[in-house]
């Protein structure tokens, strides 16, 4: 488990209420899990949801009661200053809040101003060819899993099934709750329900993706960097940390067969009765909040729906137990590899960052969160990849602009580039899947041996890699 979240961030706050009347504030001293779940924070200051009507739709309200400063800055792009949160009304403030992350720096400013031109305000959203890719992956699922009902499942078609429900988790699902398909809410909206018909779940997927996003690399406040503990370390940890075990020495060997079991542990993870992502709660996510609460109705139901559709019906067609029992087993492990594989490349790599925050913690000097993106994500491959995964393949370019449409990025890909190379910001690119992939195996090796702490210990001038 990380360390204390609460502890590391220090987020005790000061709150100011008004009464209409417009007496003196009364002023009572909270810490950030004491936030209700209608109240955000950003930048120090303390916001009510309360009768906010937000253009991009209810799905900010996931994170109410929580600081959400870095999530506000990385989904509001063309947001500078105060101006637009001027529309919530301000009911406290932070006084000691330190935030670990800069924004609008040098390196910020040149690469918004040169992708902007290229993709202006407005129209960073699907595109026709985006929705006619969606839209066949649509298709092909429900036709898919129709024919899973009703005539039962056979080899080739666990095998098919399970690619479209990983290209409905890689195309759909994920522009959706991302707020990037449309800049109409409702279609993200319902699009983002992609994740339960693929065995996931669209609240407990935006809790723990989203926080992903706004603190990549983290090794505290990533909850994908340590997801996968105790089986395997994504994270490096220095020698002497308490989350390594004498098998992580294999992991190069065996991450893939571990991975294969993605499926099933979302399937049939408890986690869906509560709508309480732990691995975002373990970093100090409040997630005890009435929007998560009033939509647990709805996700049991989906979530119900799936199983019958996709694990019971099955059963009852005459294909014999173990045989009916493995094709559902391969459905489900190559949807597994499908998504987890392809991103589980993103952010584990020979070149990658292990320690994005470490100015922070060693000389309190703030990082660059744009900076800390570029460093900690890969691409690889052309539009074609993009196509086939949802444009995940651009990772870098969405990591610093995740609001955007995939279909975008290998437009401004080469931009992105050319300016990370003049201000010396390290841009992992991979020609190739394949290349990426061998670079992923063999990161997973060093992080499992730790190879680059035993260097760093037998050359301490040399530093990290």
């Amino acid at each position: 488990m990380p360390p204390n979240a609460d502890a590391m961030r220090r987020r005790i706050v000061n709150i100011g209420i008004k009464s209409d009347g417009g007496d003196e504030a009364t002023v009572r001293m909270l810490s950030e899990k004491e936030l209700s779940g209608n109240e955000v924070a950003i930048d120090g200051t303390i916001y009510s949801l309360d009768g906010f009507v937000h253009p991009g739709g209810e799905q900010i309200k996931v994170f109410g009661g929580n600081d959400v400063t870095v999530m506000y800055k990385m989904i509001h792009p063309h947001h500078r200053g105060t101006r637009f949160l001027e529309k919530m009304k301000v009911v406290g403030k932070q006084t000691d809040y330190v935030p670990e992350y800069e924004f609008d720096t040098p390196f910020e400013r040149e690469i918004k101003e040169e992708v902007f031109k290229i993709v202006r305000r407005g129209k960073e959203f699907g595109t026709p060819g985006y929705f006619f890719r969606a839209g066949v992956y649509i298709i092909l699922l429900a036709v898919l899993q129709s024919v899973w009902v009703w005539y039962g499942p056979t080899w080739a078609l666990a095998f098919a099934l399970g690619l479209s429900k990983a290209s409905i988790g890689l195309n759909v699902q994920h522009d959706a709750n991302h707020g990037a398909a449309s800049k109409n809410y409702l279609i993200n909206d319902v699009l983002g329900y992609g994740a339960d018909f693929i065995g996931g779940s669209k609240y407990t997927w935006i809790a723990q993706h989203w926080t992903h996003h706004a603190f990549t690399g983290h090794q505290e406040m990533d909850p994908d960097s340590f997801s996968a503990e105790p089986m395997m370390l994504f994270n490096d940890y220095p020698l002497e940390h308490p989350a390594r075990r004498w098998f992580h020495k294999f992991q190069g060997f065996y991450f893939l067969l571990a991975l294969s079991f993605y499926w099933v542990s979302s399937v049939f993870n408890p986690q869906i009765l509560d709508l309480k992502q732990r691995g975002a709660e373990s970093v100090g996510i409040n997630l005890d909040n009435d929007f998560l609460a009033s939509n647990r109705p709805i996700s049991h139901f989906l979530r119900v729906l799936y199983i019958l559709m996709n694990c019971v019906a099955p059963f009852f067609h005459d294909g014999g137990f173990w045989t009916t029992f493995a094709q559902i087993w391969v459905m489900g492990m190559v949807e597994s590899l499908g998504l987890a594989t392809l991103f589980a490349l993103s952010h584990n790599f020979e070149e990658v960052e292990i320690d994005p925050t470490k100015n922070f913690k060693e000389k309190n000097m703030k990082v660059c969160w744009m900076k800390s993106q570029v460093e900690t994500s890969s691409s690889y491959g052309s539009f074609i990849s993009g196509y086939l995964t949802g444009g995940l393949n651009f990772q870098v370019e969405h990591h610093l602009f995740p609001r955007m449409c995939s279909a975008w990025y290998p437009y401004i890909a080469p931009t992105v580039r050319k300016v990370c190379k003049k201000h010396g910001v390290r841009y992992v690119y991979y020609p190739w899947i394949l290349t990426n992939f061998i670079s992923t195996c063999k990161y997973m090796y060093h992080a499992g041996h730790g190879t680059r702490w035993e260097m760093i210990q037998d050359n301490p001038i040399s530093g990290r890699t």
